[in-house]
């Protein structure tokens, strides 16, 4: 038996009818660019993440970058975040000109230490990241006590937390702004890439519709007022086809980025998250499956924050023979992923800031022991079994 870590020729299966029929209408009509799907969508995901604005936009990474910006983050800030996490994370801090800040995690759920983040702030704090590691919510009400304590953002990173909750509401709706990627093989995943933005504040959902487009067209002039607090009607023309010709966008008003999601991406996207509630159930029925057929092995299971809905976009384990058990699975046809093998403050490209081993113990004994096993919505009941069997026959 080969069992895939994820298995995206089986989605595709599972929707192939649909999919196609929406990509050859997409083809057909020709307009590829901010068209009727891209607006549809972004209509969907707010309904259903439950917030006022949804900005798509190229992918993952833009979104954290684009979000920083359009909270003004940039040279000499700092933004808090856990060393535990992917390097976008990271990355997007750093490419807007502010520092990363790297706060340790707790050892069973991966998810930022909120008891050490205080002691990170200083004047040039301006946010925290709360990313919601593997599925997993952070405990945002404390999180957002420590932000409004000290007057400084709380951006989400929900990179690998579609449909994920806390105390009852979604993953996205609990800080300022928050990030989703749609990469391949997230849970909400398109066929190639993209990502949102999401926000309850309109201005700020101008701000980062223009900074999407090159700063330019309407929402650039509507930017544009609100950065400089001037009060000015600004009238839409909606007769453009941002495809073939806009004359709008060759007036510009901020500096902005060109990211956007693409027409037939956005097509398929829709389709599927109209069926992303029942795929989150079936994740989380497997994750039962295996806590439940692993619990006398030695190794550490996933933990679940108190007051949250993990949406297992992968399942991890923890264990001293990492190395030994990923290379018996191998054997047994058995996928497995290292996730993360290196944290973010000894990552080589952050060396400058003078990071060394032991600043962040927990996220360095996690790089060693943890793994991934198969996790997706169409895993079969007997390839679980599988693999916990192998995985009781290594220990």
């Amino acid at each position: 038996m080969n069992i895939s870590l994820i298995d995206l020729k089986r989605q595709y299966a599972s929707i192939k009818d649909e999919s196609d029929e929406a990509v050859l209408k997409v083809l057909n009509n020709a307009q590829y660019i901010m068209g009727e799907n891209v607006k549809s969508f972004e209509k969907e995901f707010s309904d259903y993440i439950g917030v006022k604005n949804s900005i798509s936009v190229g992918n993952g990474t833009d979104a954290l970058i684009i979000a920083l910006k359009a909270l003004g983050i940039g040279c000499g800030d700092e933004v808090i975040t856990t060393s535990y996490t992917f390097f976008a994370t990271a990355e997007a801090i750093s490419y807007v000109g502010a520092k990363p800040v790297f706060v340790d995690v707790n050892i069973d759920t991966y998810n930022i230490d909120t008891t050490k983040i205080e002691e990170k702030i200083n004047e040039n704090t301006k946010a925290i990241i709360a990313v919601h590691i593997f599925g997993n919510p952070c405990d945002m009400d404390e999180i957002n006590r420590i932000a409004k304590k000290h007057s400084i953002y709380v951006v989400e990173d929900a990179a690998q937390a579609i449909a994920a909750e806390y105390k009852g509401k979604k993953i996205g709706t609990l800080s300022d702004i928050a990030c989703f990627s749609f990469f391949p093989t997230k849970n909400l995943g398109c066929a190639g890439d993209g990502g949102m933005i999401v926000t309850n504040n309109d201005d700020l959902a101008t701000v980062l519709k223009a900074l999407r487009v090159h700063g330019s067209g309407e929402n650039g002039l509507k930017a544009y007022n609100i950065l400089n607090n001037i009060n000015e009607e600004v009238e839409e023309d909606k007769s453009t086809d941002n495809t073939v010709y806009n004359p709008l966008k060759y007036y510009n008003y901020i500096i902005g980025q060109n990211s956007r999601l693409d027409e037939l991406q956005a097509a398929i996207l829709r389709i599927k998250l109209r069926k992303i509630s029942n795929w989150t159930d079936k994740r989380i029925n497997n994750a039962k499956f295996y806590n439940e057929g692993l619990k006398e092995t030695n190794l550490v299971t996933p933990v679940v924050e108190e007051n949250g809905k993990h949406v297992y976009h992968l399942y991890i384990l923890q264990s001293e023979k990492r190395e030994e058990i990923c290379a018996y699975l191998k054997e047994k046809g058995i996928a497995t992923g290292t996730y993360y093998p290196v944290p973010m403050h000894l990552q080589k490209v952050f060396k400058p800031m003078g990071y060394v081993e032991g600043d962040c113990p927990n996220s360095e004994y996690l790089s060693k022991r943890t793994f991934a096993i198969p996790m997706f919505p169409e895993l079969e009941k007997e390839e679980i079994d599988y693999i916990v069997e192998a995985i009781k026959e290594f220990n």
